[in-house]
């Protein structure tokens, strides 16, 4: 057996242990008033469409999504919070910016027309697999200048951080993945982000119903929200990396009343200051 094939080995059977963590909405917490609106509209020519990428799952976590497949729009991983998150951060800059928003849409790392779009969204990518062509391509749009930018990815084992840095350590040799510090230029681009305000963005999951009727955020035991990046050579962020937050579903949910607002807040900030980052650097 190969030396890569072994650490996959190894990445598989911390994985396996993890799986049972990921899953289970909150405690009574319904959210009746969520997706209950109008659908949007969105104009079909713009200079930013939110880009879901499709990706190949590990095979031995391959789940199908129903709630995905509904539309005939496939199944994995890549679907997790599909298409409520990329709609509503796609209403969120057309309100807060004058970035000319349209559609969302999903492609996978393969289509030539990736390279239309200066900034990328990938979910779950602690259970990505990716292919040598997904890994080929993904370096050449990272190095042609597009920006990923990756979410809820979980601890506290390091299973799902193993899959995502081994696959990086494929697309980018040795290249680190750092901290972003307060001082970087991602943090200031648009919105001021400072250390006081990096709280946990929690999943629905991670939301109970109080004895008072008010909602509880539980942080999983262990973990610790961080931001990271990988950067090239001139110090330009080429993937943003969220570890233990889920910032697709305060997306999701910022329709949801029960939803806490001020971390929903804290996820278009994060997200706008990422696609404006992208596209002026």
């Amino acid at each position: 057996m190969k030396r890569g094939e072994l650490i996959l080995t190894a990445i598989f059977l911390l994985a396996a242990a993890g799986m049972a963590q990921r899953f289970g909405r909150g405690g009574g917490i319904s959210f009746e008033g969520h997706d209950q609106g109008p659908k949007a509209a969105f104009p079909t020519g713009a200079e930013f469409h939110f880009i879901r990428v499709e990706y190949t799952d590990l095979p031995q976590f391959h789940r199908g999504w129903g709630f995905g497949s509904r539309n005939g729009e496939g199944s994995g991983w890549w679907l997790v919070d599909w298409p409520d998150a990329d709609e509503h951060f796609t209403e969120g800059v057309q309100r807060l910016t004058r970035v000319n928003a349209g559609d969302p849409r999903h492609m996978r790392l393969t289509d030539p027309h990736i390279f239309d779009n200066p900034w990328i969204y990938a979910t779950q990518t602690g259970w990505w697999g990716l292919t040598e062509a997904e890994i080929v391509r993904l370096r050449e749009y990272l190095q042609r200048g597009g920006f990923l930018m990756v979410d809820d990815m979980w601890g506290p084992g390091q299973e799902q951080w193993e899959v995502f840095t081994y696959t990086m350590n494929r697309v980018f040799p040795g290249r680190p993945i750092t901290d972003i510090l307060e001082s970087d230029s991602v943090m200031h681009v648009l919105y001021d982000i400072q250390e006081k305000d990096r709280s946990f963005i929690p999943g629905t999951r991670h939301l109970r119903r109080g004895a008072g009727g008010g909602v509880v955020v539980q942080q999983p035991p262990g973990t610790k929200p961080a931001w990271m990046g990988i950067y090239d050579d001139r110090s330009r962020m080429l993937v943003a990396v969220n570890y233990n937050t889920d910032i697709g579903d305060a997306w999701e949910y910022a329709d949801a009343p029960e939803y806490p607002e001020h971390m929903t807040a804290l996820a278009y900030r994060y997200g706008i200051n990422y696609l404006v980052y992208a596209m002026t650097h």
